[in-house]
């Protein structure tokens, strides 16, 4: 079990799963300071809060002497691969992952690094679903870094948390069938609060392995 407070930087924080993992955070008695990293003000205002506006993922150096003394990173930018030719999902996936991890795990070695990736990633990087590929090859170089510990989240759907206002607007009209999802579907279904307080307690327990399925969160989200 961590002694020491969780000080945690989250990136996505203006995307329904980072607005969701920020909301957690906010309200964890563990967590003692958030960093937030985004591209456009989260609109939140708390005392453990504090905001860094940076535009530029993919150089984060002039802001990196901003980000050290925190143990703890929740990953949560990213993007759909809708619509989007390999090597520009790439870019924004992989490259702009792997350089702010490259930053971060030299500023902070005592850092766990928690990485959003997706139900269905392709661990051996050469399946046919190019989505799958990318964030597979992102998992396992993120796990070749020299942080404290990497792990690797694969939500599947996730019940938005009431309240929030990044959540995707289609979620209203499907959230209703979440009951029966949970049911018919236990290993594929989470709500974005889980995962949030999944991500949390990681940092302060750990777990026996790096990447973490729907199962794992559902088992992690629980209070010890």
């Amino acid at each position: 079990m961590m002694n020491q407070k969780i000080k945690a930087i989250v990136t996505g924080a203006t995307g329904m799963v980072g607005e969701g993992v920020l909301h957690e955070c906010l309200q964890h008695p563990d967590v003692e300071s958030v960093l937030v990293i985004a591209r456009k003000p989260s609109g939140v205002t708390h005392p453990k809060l504090k905001e860094i506006i940076h535009t530029n993922f993919l150089d984060i150096t002039p802001i990196e002497n901003q980000l050290t003394g925190y143990n703890a990173c929740f990953f949560c930018l990213g993007v759909s691969s809708v619509g989007m030719k390999e090597p520009e999902y790439y870019k924004l996936t992989y490259t702009l992952t792997l350089h702010v991890a490259q930053i971060l795990s030299k500023a902070n070695p005592d850092m766990t690094f928690c990485y959003i990736s997706g139900s269905g990633t392709d661990s051996t990087e050469k399946g046919r679903s190019m989505w799958a590929r990318v964030k597979g090859k992102t998992e396992n170089d993120l796990t070749k870094l020299p942080f404290k510990a990497v792990y690797n989240f694969r939500p599947g759907y996730m019940q938005p948390t009431k309240g929030l206002k990044y959540t995707l607007p289609y979620y209203k009209y499907v959230d209703w069938l979440y009951p029966f999802w949970k049911f018919a579907f236990p290993n594929f279904v989470t709500t974005l609060s889980e995962l949030g307080l999944a991500m949390i307690h990681v940092v302060s327990r750990g777990y026996h392995k790096s990447v973490i399925e729907v199962k794992d969160i559902l088992i992690l989200a629980k209070p010890v």
